[in-house]
């Protein structure tokens, strides 16, 4: 219903605002579960068909639509394939994840899901399945193009603004992949082998914030196990993290075909199937058998009922949108999402200039603007790079030469005419990219590199014309070191959506400063990548072998060479940061605060990052890892404070012993940055920890026991009896560094027992029995209770 203009996105429905703030509020009409049969509550628990919920008319419970998104409406006509791609309704193909990512705008996020639930509620969808805050493990990951960063906070923060947004127009979301999808590799039954505080730390947080922050009405379990148990059967993931730690109110949804046994994950907190598989049947004979209690499944089947209730307001006859407005939005979009790499100086072209210039490369004819499987969107327009720059510098200064074929097949004869074009033109401006079927759900890449044929063509044109900007096509991280050499100028455009054509164009003449920024480091090789021994794994097993380093957390803690840094992007104008501090709130928390000043003569947008770094850690951490971020636009010489927040979370570690997030009481360093390579300027805050303490045994060690605020004040008096066991220093021995000061750092690392035990034997007699071992473990366990009281 796109072609009945509106001022805008219609407001939002009165029980869209209870949505928007995480309520409960409009589900007192839902009709009552416990008059309905067993039967009638298991067909709830399963859809209707593949795009709609299951109602139950007898007792006025309706049957709602959902629809596949994240970047776009894909609404499938009734008489067409329910799976069929490119036959969906038309709709805005705003810039896929990873475009809209780099824009570290969650204003933007947010503007863009209002269009998208509005577009939703003109077609009477009820829920969007998206966003996506799967993490780039590996840039191989097929499905990349869909997801927002290699950063948990990062993808958290984006991803509860989209759902802010989608949601303030009565629309439901749907949170996916929950949880650890990072490839499409063997997906339907690939274990992803992860450890405890890796899972936390890196595969959970994005989903928790969204969850916490933005209350979405549901959450879609992933295709994959974790850990060996199936996403949609896993009882501590759906119901003791997402509902009892996070306190999810909402459907859990399957992944379309991820149920392997429905009564097992019924069981184990998912509310629905879909699409239905036809086996109602199992959950009544579940329940009647004992193995699903009648309240499990009252539970599924009001969760049912309330999302529809609570989605009431995307059911509003005669609802319309403005697709001019949303076009102009998605252009907006994507001038934010580009990432200018590298610039020697050429851009921007002046529209106003005499000099020709060669547009080669068919992207610029036939865009890539979005990635291939279920959220391919059949858009309401098109825009093309080409008609964009030729508006823009006049038809006689454009020439235009495909340069090579999409299917890769070698034309030496587009070869020679993009040679030609680029030899008399004053600026040649190449767009290469990876071909459609490279990137798409279903399949993984197996490379990261540019096609053979784009880089030869790159090459031949470079040598013709040293002038030669290059600007990209990709959903993910490609490799760029062998050949950037090559660029005067190199633009990452992603995917930008139906109006990326025209938003490049301006973005090369100067009409809107570059401000996007990486949210994916660039390595310089795919041997480099922390999980590349290590995907897509072997036998239906994953092993997340580089745990908590990944991506720039693998990079910057090894300070090892990369093609362009996380949170890296060049400007048209320069940017200085000064005036950095850092004010600790209540417990654990921080403000800070900094000056930015463009010193540049334009006007331009600069995104700052607040990395957190913790140099004495009693865990292994990553060097530093993002805990805030902020954008702002200045004019030539402006300046402008920009003040920022840091909770105990941006601190805290997850303890694996104590199964909690932990702050450690020490002084660590806040870093403003413009990249994660790129520091401004360092402060440092003294945090008082969180004052509860770790437990302590026979079996900790030593040094366990002296760094505990505890434990180190019980067990000093044994440091007179370990003074006993030190022999002798010999001239030699001190020389290699024995004696003296490798024992004691030896017996450190000993459980408190076994140094007992081994102090006999070194002639220093008992250190105590084991009688006063057991009094002094009781003693700090008294102690560590009363204090966490």
């Amino acid at each position: 219903m796109h072609d009945t203009p509106a001022a805008g996105p219609a407001g939002p429905a009165d029980s869209a605002a209870s949505i928007a703030s995480g309520g409960t509020a409009g589900t007192a009409g839902v009709p009552g579960v416990r008059e309905l049969t067993t039967a009638q509550k298991a067909s709830l628990t399963s859809g209707a068909d593949f795009w709609h919920l299951q109602g139950v008319e007898a007792a006025g419970i309706e049957s709602v639509m959902v629809a596949d998104g994240p970047h776009g409406l894909r609404k499938q006509p009734a008489e067409a394939d329910p799976i069929g791609l490119g036959t969906s309704l038309p709709a805005t193909c705003f810039p896929p994840a990873v475009g809209l990512a780099s824009s570290w705008d969650t204003d933007l996020l947010r503007r863009v899901g209002e269009a998208l639930g509005a577009e939703a509620r003109a077609e009477n969808v009820s829920v969007l399945l998206g966003p996506g805050v799967n993490i780039k493990r590996s840039p191989l990951c097929g499905r990349n193009f869909e997801y927002f960063s290699e950063d948990p906070f990062l993808a958290g923060r984006l991803g509860a603004a989209y759902v802010h947004g989608v949601q303030s127009q009565g629309v439901g979301t749907s949170l996916k992949h929950f949880a650890a999808n990072n490839q499409e590799t063997d997906r339907f039954r690939v274990s992803a082998d992860i450890d405890e505080r890796t899972l936390r730390e890196i595969y959970l947080p994005a989903f928790e914030h969204v969850v916490k922050d933005a209350a979405p009405l549901t959450v879609m379990c992933a295709y994959n196990k974790v850990n060996g148990t199936y996403a949609s059967e896993h009882h501590f993931l759906l119901t003791e993290v997402l509902r009892g730690e996070w306190g999810f109110d909402g459907l859990v949804v399957s992944d379309w075909g991820a149920v392997a046994d429905r009564v097992k994950a019924l069981a184990a907190g998912l509310d629905i199937e879909m699409p239905p598989s036809g086996t109602d049947a199992q959950i009544v004979a579940a329940v009647e058998d004992g193995r699903l209690t009648e309240e499990q499944l009252d539970a599924a089947a009001r969760r049912v009922v309330t999302l529809i209730e609570r989605t009431a307001g995307a059911r509003v006859e005669g609802a319309v949108f403005d697709a001019d407005a949303h076009h102009r939005l998605a252009r907006s979009a994507a001038l934010s999402s580009a990432v200018l790499l590298k610039n020697d100086g050429i851009l921007p072209l002046d529209p106003a200039g005499t000099g020709r210039i060669a547009v080669i490369g068919e992207f610029a004819r036939t865009p890539r603007y979005q990635g291939s499987g279920s959220s391919l969107v059949v858009p309401t327009r098109l825009d093309n790079a080409l008609d964009a720059i030729t508006a823009l510098a006049g038809p006689e200064r454009v020439a235009f030469a495909p340069g090579f074929a999409l299917d890769g097949t070698p034309d030496p004869g587009l070869v020679a005419d993009a040679v030609a074009a680029a030899r008399d033109a004053e600026v040649a401006v190449l767009f290469l990219g990876l071909p459609a079927g490279t990137e798409s759900e279903g399949h993984d890449r197996t490379h990261i590199d540019i096609p053979a044929d784009q880089l030869a063509l790159l090459a031949e044109v470079h040598t013709a014309n040293p002038a030669t900007v290059v600007v990209l096509s990709n959903g993910a991280a490609v490799a760029v070191a062998d050949w950037q050499d090559r660029a005067a100028a190199l633009l990452e455009g992603w995917l930008l959506g139906q109006a990326g054509g025209s938003a490049t164009a301006e973005l090369l003449f100067g009409l809107a400063d570059p401000s996007g920024r990486l949210t994916e480091t660039l390595p310089l090789r795919l041997a480099d990548t922390p999980a590349h021994l290590h995907f897509p794994g072997s036998e239906q097993h994953v092993r997340y072998a580089e745990g908590l380093y990944v991506g720039y957390r693998y990079f910057d803690s090894l300070n090892a060479p990369v093609a362009y840094p996380f949170g890296h992007g060049l400007s048209y104008t320069t940017f200085e940061l000064s005036g950095l501090s850092v004010v600790r709130g209540a417990g654990n928390t921080c403000t800070v605060t900094a000056t930015v000043t463009n010193t540049g003569a334009r006007t331009g947008t600069q995104t700052v990052q607040i990395y957190v770094h913790d140099p004495a850690s009693s865990v292994d951490r990553p060097v530093h890892e993002l805990k805030a971020f902020g954008r702002v636009t200045l004019a030539p010489g402006q300046s402008e404070a920009i003040t920022l927040h840091l909770d105990e979370r941006a601190f805290a570690y997850w303890s694996a012993a104590e199964h909690r997030w932990k702050v450690e009481a020490r002084t660590v360093e806040v870093r403003a940055a413009f990249s994660s390579r790129d520091i401004r300027a360092r402060e440092s805050v003294e945090l008082p920890g969180d004052g509860v303490f770790g437990p302590l045994t026979a079996m900790s060690s030593l040094r366990e026991w002296l760094g505990h605020p505890i434990g180190g004040k019980l067990v000093g008096p044994l440091l007179e009896k370990l003074a006993a066991m030190r022999p002798p220093a010999d001239g030699a021995d001190a020389e290699r560094g024995g004696g003296e000061r490798s024992l004691p750092e030896m017996v450190a690392g000993l459980p408190l027992g076994k140094l007992a035990m081994f102090g006999a034997f070194a002639g220093a007699g008992a250190m105590f029995t084991p009688a006063d071992l057991e009094a002094l473990v009781a003693a700090v366990d008294r102690e560590i209770a009363d204090a966490s009281a």
